[in-house]
């Protein structure tokens, strides 16, 4: 039996947010409103830039990004290419499948195949704040597969006794991102095939029951440039707080983001703002961006803190709202520590902002000292400004595990990387990792982290400088 609660916010009225005339309360005196607006800058903008990929790859069917509507899947059978711009930091080991899961009327169900234990595929569940509330996959459930239902915060009912597990999401709007590993090129066919096994189905299809009544339609607004560095986040985030019950332990903080009018389901008509109000809501965005530069240069560009602070469920980010501005910054739907490591390069050995348009740079692995990984780790090239893949004569994004046996090692088995723009000799062009002329950014990436990656046991290697 399928029994379904009415959702918490009568999502018929999400239509009015762009149209009504009328600015929610807002009480707080011009301090007050500042300060405020730092916090809920930082708190709402993972939720608004999930909300940016959302509506290109499920909303906005002329999007080039687009991949599927909601609750049905779409896959893309090749690896990410300069040309690829849903999300900022993408990885291109793993050809990704998304799902984009409208949990309002009734639970979905995930079919995972059966695949061989050599090959890593995950799916990485991710609720409106960006939190990764849940996994499938090699770490979590196996390669053998499995039926696994994804319920929103309204159901209400028993587990089928043919569903392998239940997995509860906070949001009624949840992200179930697929990651399936190309071991080479000619290795596209295997990753479709596995890619043709994923399954999505509601609750009532999979169990053949009758069908509940449809979720109200949805008015999705069209973004706009401004939407995340300005008051205008704000409206948006009224908008995607309707997809959510309010959850216990931020009661105080949404009471506190109310004074300024950001409440769920409400408007949030920035030109009804008085002169006064936007300076102070914009004074307290640029506190929140210059937290987060001085954060960035003194705490990530100087590994003090691990990408595995940034992501994970709410139990382990503990109410931390710039941690998860600082994961959605820097790369949105990054994964917990358990399931894959990060490691960014934005500095040399001295500290200083890596250009690949003043210096050339090797990385340089000690023999036996390569990333410790159960599955495989990569080291991905981004454009310093656009934070996308770099585009380059060879193309070639980036240097992985699987492409050891290609690489020349050195002389006492270490293994040296070059990271510039232009090609250098003969001799170390396999060993090539392509920049742009000017800012970038490396992510090494260590899928299933052994224990020393965790322990501090293993060292990561610096980009070091070397003369052109």
């Amino acid at each position: 039996m399928i029994t379904v609660k009415p959702t918490h916010v009568l999502i018929a009225s999400l239509s009015l947010l762009l149209s009504a005339n009328a600015l929610a309360d807002f009480t707080a005196t011009p301090s007050e409103a500042r300060a405020i607006a730092k916090e809920a800058y930082l708190y709402g903008f993972p939720v608004v830039e999930m909300y940016k990929t959302l509506y290109t790859q499920a909303v906005d069917q002329r999007s080039s990004n687009f991949k599927a509507p909601f609750n049905q899947i779409g896959n893309t059978a090749k690896v990410f290419t300069p040309e690829d711009s849903a999300f900022v930091t993408p990885n291109s080991d793993t050809p990704y499948s998304f799902v984009w899961l409208d949990l309002r009327a009734e639970p979905m169900v995930l079919t995972m195949p059966a695949i061989e234990d050599s090959r890593y595929y995950s799916v990485q569940l991710i609720d409106l704040y960006t939190h990764n509330f849940a996994y499938l996959g090699t770490r979590s459930t196996g390669n053998k597969g499995g039926h696994f239902m994804i319920a929103g915060p309204d159901w209400k009912g028993q587990k089928p006794t043919n569903v392998d597990r239940v997995i509860h999401s906070e949001s009624n709007i949840a992200y179930a991102l697929y990651r399936t590993q190309l071991f080479e090129e000619n290795d596209l066919a295997k990753v479709q095939q596995i890619q043709q096994g994923y399954k999505v189905e509601p609750l009532s299809k999979y169990s053949e029951q009758p069908a509940p009544n449809s979720a109200t339609r949805v008015s999705w607004p069209k973004p706009v440039a401004s939407m995340s560095d300005s008051p205008e986040l704000f409206r948006y985030l009224n908008f995607m707080l309707t997809f959510a019950p309010v959850q216990p332990v931020e009661k105080e903080v949404l009471a506190r983001f109310a004074k300024i009018g950001i409440s769920a389901g409400e408007p949030f008509n920035v030109s009804e703002l008085t002169v006064e109000q936007r300076q102070a809501l914009e004074a307290g965005i640029a506190d929140g961006k210059a937290e987060f530069a001085e954060f960035k240069k003194t705490k990530i560009d100087t590994h003090k803190v691990t990408s595995g602070d940034f992501f994970g469920t709410r139990e382990h980010l503990k109410g931390n709202y710039l941690y998860r501005y600082v994961g959605a910054n820097i790369g949105i739907f990054g994964n917990s520590s358990e399931e894959a490591n990060y490691i960014g390069y934005f500095v040399d050995n001295a500290g200083k902002p890596v250009d690949a348009s003043k210096q050339n740079y090797m990385l340089h692995f000690d023999k036996g000292a390569l990333p410790p990984a159960n599955a495989f780790w990569s080291l991905t090239m981004y454009d310093g400004k656009s934070k996308l893949l770099v585009a380059n004569p060879v193309s070639r994004y980036l240097i992985n595990s699987r492409m050891l046996p290609d690489l020349k090692l050195d002389a006492d088995g270490g293994l040296t990387l070059y990271v510039q723009h232009a090609s250098p000799d003969k001799d170390k062009q396999s060993n090539w990792l392509p920049a742009p002329s000017g800012p970038f950014y490396g992510v090494l990436r260590i899928y299933l982290p052994k224990p020393e990656v965790a322990n501090g046991e293993w060292k990561m290697p610096q980009l070091t400088p070397v003369d052109q």
